[in-house]
Order: structure tokens, then C-alpha cells, then sequence
């Protein structure tokens, strides 16, 4: 059972929290595990790959934390019911949520969409997250506490040809995460979004398919570089935090610069 001690001004350190990342085994999820458990912090650790989950729970174990895996697909309400509580049943709460499982789904123009590319992106990207929200709210609700946060992308805020899809997805999990932040705005329950920019991850590599592309890419960015998945845990970290508690409904990019 994780700790309950809070901070003589009544905060709760990170330290002392528990922590519930969905999508954490790969790119910015496992970089925020271990963001997590640098901070001393409690992480359950949820994904689709039993093998990789129980590596990744073993190497925070060796961090000297507290690490649970549970398999886990967010598209399925049963499965990410069982998470959440389980999670509660092993370590008596949940502080922090990031909830990051994503997919890019099919690339391509709208003319070659099809009603499965659809559900094979939004059922992960869009349903994932409303799974996810309302089971970790239920929870953090009667706590009176917590920290719930959704990643996004820059592409939650701008266009991309080819992509219609997946930025739809995007798009729709912002204004899911500001509805959802007003509806628990007074009690004490905090949602907010993270949108990275073109990261270092598998997913980026799939999703530009070519160097050229992938160059392309990172010509856009003022910064004039891919950012790495351990700074975007950072700001990740951030939200989770006591040093956050006036950000309610906020969109953070960390992008380089794209959308500034």
C-alpha cells in the first residue's frame, strides 16, 4: 500500500501519489513511467503487450518504487473498469492519470477512409479517453482529489493533409478534456491536456513512413529539432503535481514552437 503522508502545507508530493498511465510501455508513456518513479511516485502501468508491461514494471521495481502492470485495451469499457479498480484495490487510490494510449491510425486522403480506419483510430484515440475519464473521475470524484491528464497532439490544434482522421481524434479529445475539466472544476479534480509535437517515438516514424517525410517534418519545427519523449514527461510530470492548481481545462504544447 502506497503512503498517504502529505506535505506540512497540506499538498500531496509526488512522492506519495499513485499514478495510472494508459498507452505507458512505448515513446512518452514509458517516458513518463519513469519520470513517475524518479519522482518516488507509485505508477500502474497499463497497455496491451504482457511481456513488455512486466519488464517495465520490473525495471521501476528496481528504481527503489512501488509498479504494477495490468494488461489492459482502452477500447473496451470491462477492461478499463477492471483497471481502474484494481489500481484503487491495490494501492488504496488514484492521484494522477495520464491518459495516453494512442494510435495513428491509416494515413491517407479522406477519398481512401474507410468506416473501419475510422473505428480503428477514434475507438482507441477518442472512446479510449471518454473510457478512461469516466472511470478515473468516478474515483477521483470521491476522493476529492486528483490530476487527470490527456495527450493530444499539435494536430488537436491545426490541420494536416493526410491525416484527416487522426486529427479528428485529436481535435476531439481537447474538447472532450475542457468539457470534461468545467464539469469537475470544484471538485478538486483537475483535467488537462498535453500536446507534443513531432516526438522521438515509433509512432512518429510510422506515421511520416519516409526520411523524406520525417525531414520534412522536423523543417517545420522553430526549434529545429524532434523533441525527445522524457520532455514531454516533464511537463506531464507538471500537471500531475501540486505545482499546477490553477491550470483547469488548459491545452500545454510542448512543441518546439510549432504553434506559437
Amino acid at each position: 500500500m502506497s503512503k498517504t503522508t502529505k506535505s506540512q502545507n497540506g499538498k500531496r508530493e509526488l512522492s506519495d501519489s499513485v499514478v495510472l498511465i494508459t498507452g505507458a510501455l512505448t515513446g512518452i508513456g514509458r517516458a513518463t513511467a519513469l519520470a513517475f518513479a524518479d519522482e518516488g511516485s507509485t505508477v500502474v502501468l497499463a497497455g496491451r503487450r504482457e511481456q513488455a508491461g512486466r519488464e517495465l514494471e520490473a525495471e521501476l521495481r528496481a528504481k527503489g518504487v512501488e509498479a504494477a502492470f495490468i494488461k489492459t485495451d482502452v477500447r473496451f469499457e470491462q477492461e478499463v473498469e477492471s483497471l481502474v479498480d484494481q489500481a484503487v484495490k491495490r494501492f488504496g487510490r488514484i492521484d494522477v492519470a495520464v491518459n495516453n494510449a494512442g494510435v495513428e491510425g491509416t494515413p491517407g486522403p479522406i477519398t481512401d477512409q474507410t468506416a473501419e480506419s475510422y473505428a480503428e483510430t477514434f475507438d482507441t484515440n477518442v472512446l479510449g479517453v471518454v473510457l478512461s475519464l469516466k472511470h478515473e473521475v468516478r474515483v477521483m470524484k470521491a476522493q476529492g482529489h486528483g490530476s487527470i491528464i490527456n495527450i493530444t497532439s499539435t494536430y488537436g490544434h491545426i490541420g494536416a493533409a493526410g491525416a484527416s482522421i487522426y486529427v479528428g481524434s485529436k481535435h476531439a479529445v481537447e474538447g472532450i478534456t475542457k468539457s470534461v475539466a468545467l464539469e469537475l472544476a470544484t471538485t478538486g479534480v483537475r483535467v488537462n491536456v498535453v500536446a507534443p509535437g513531432a516526438t522521438e517515438t515509433g509512432m512518429l516514424k510510422r506515421f511520416t513512413g519516409t526520411k523524406e517525410n520525417y525531414d520534412g517534418l522536423i523543417s517545420t519545427v522553430p526549434i529545429g529539432r524532434v523533441g525527445q519523449p522524457e520532455e514531454i514527461a516533464q511537463a506531464i510530470v507538471f500537471l500531475g503535481s501540486d505545482k499546477s492548481p490553477y491550470l483547469i481545462g488548459a491545452s500545454l504544447g510542448v512543441d518546439g514552437g510549432l504553434l506559437a
